[in-house]
């Protein structure tokens, strides 16, 4: 029997979600979609969808009758907007996959941590540029300890709505400390870049971690890197290396880590392409949250369902 689902923010990253839920879901089922602007495209992709819709907010959802039908709620507006959504949602029960960068709940990287956190009643699905990076971070991390992570997330300006632009000091702050909390890195710093060129790019992520073993088995953490991309490949299609992991000695004063370091540091270079089920290719950086989040809830459905406790 499949859960019903209601998705906040009738933008890009929700209205994307919207239809990987119709799509490509057996275990949810789409009921309602929130939104504050009565003439957004989203809203009104979700009337012609036959998905009930409101424009009233989270205020409207808990008005609407079909809401008593909704086990998960997956907010994509705001990290402002969310923590007041995450007590309201929390008062009644549900089920909370956040989609801002507010981090009310945990962090969750699928691959890297989902089964800690299946229980939890909100979980944090950090950011495109975390849940592009942290799996690289962490999969260098169990080979050998990363002292300093440092990604650049480069994303089409055109797939960033209004949303990721209002919280993009949010997207830096909260993707450098899932760098940490989640990748295992000693110290992380994050960096985004809304890329103006036309044709739109896809997105691009570059990985520095820099690790304090000289001699570190270099195969084994190329392996691990490559084994952990296939791990993310398997719900995000379009996400691959776009070479081979690189290696270079490193002695001299590093700014980041504040002195002399000596190691090595690898380089990971990313790209992600998008399913194409709302925005074209190139919005990789959406594809890669909405089918996080789609794991996610998912997964957590299904615990649920294993333990007999409703969604």
């Amino acid at each position: 029997m499949s859960t019903g689902v209601a998705v906040i923010g009738s933008g890009n990253i929700g209205t994307d979600l919207m239809i990987k839920v119709l799509r490509l879901s057996e275990s949810l089922r789409m009921v309602a979609m929130v939104g504050v602007d009565p003439n957004s495209d989203g809203l009104a992709r979700a009337r012609r969808l036959g998905v009930a819709t409101t424009a009233d907010g989270i205020d409207g959802l808990l008005a609407m009758p079909e809401f008593a039908d909704v086990g998960v709620v997956f907010d994509a507006t705001s990290a402002g907007a969310h923590r007041r959504h995450a007590a309201l949602m929390r008062e009644h029960g549900r089920l909370v996959v956040d989609l801002t960068p507010a981090a009310v709940g945990p962090y969750v990287v699928p691959p890297v941590n989902l089964d800690e956190h299946l229980d939890e009643p909100n979980v944090n699905m950090v950011t495109c540029g975390g849940q592009a990076t942290v799996p690289v971070v962490a999969a260098v991390g169990r080979v050998t300890p990363v002292r300093y992570a440092e990604i650049v997330a480069s994303i089409a300006s055109r797939s960033a709505g209004p949303g990721t632009r209002a919280n993009i000091d949010e997207f830096t702050e909260t993707t450098a400390r899932a760098i940490e909390v989640v990748g295992g890195a000693g110290r992380g710093k994050a960096i985004i870049v809304l890329n103006p060129a036309e044709p739109p790019l896809m997105m691009r992520d570059t990985v520095y971690c820099l690790c304090p073993d000289a001699d570190v088995d270099r195969a084994a953490v190329a392996a691990s890197v490559e084994a952990m991309v296939a791990d993310v490949a398997g719900y995000v299609p379009g996400y691959r290396l776009k070479q081979r992991v690189q290696f270079d000695d490193v002695d001299a004063y590093v700014p980041a880590v504040g002195e002399r370091f000596t190691g090595v540091q690898v380089s990971v270079f990313l790209e992600v392409s998008g399913a194409g089920h709302y925005l074209p290719a190139y919005a990789g950086n959406l594809d890669i949250m909405t089918s996080a989040a789609l794991r996610t809830a998912e997964r957590m459905v299904a615990r649920r369902a294993e333990r007999k406790v409703p969604a």
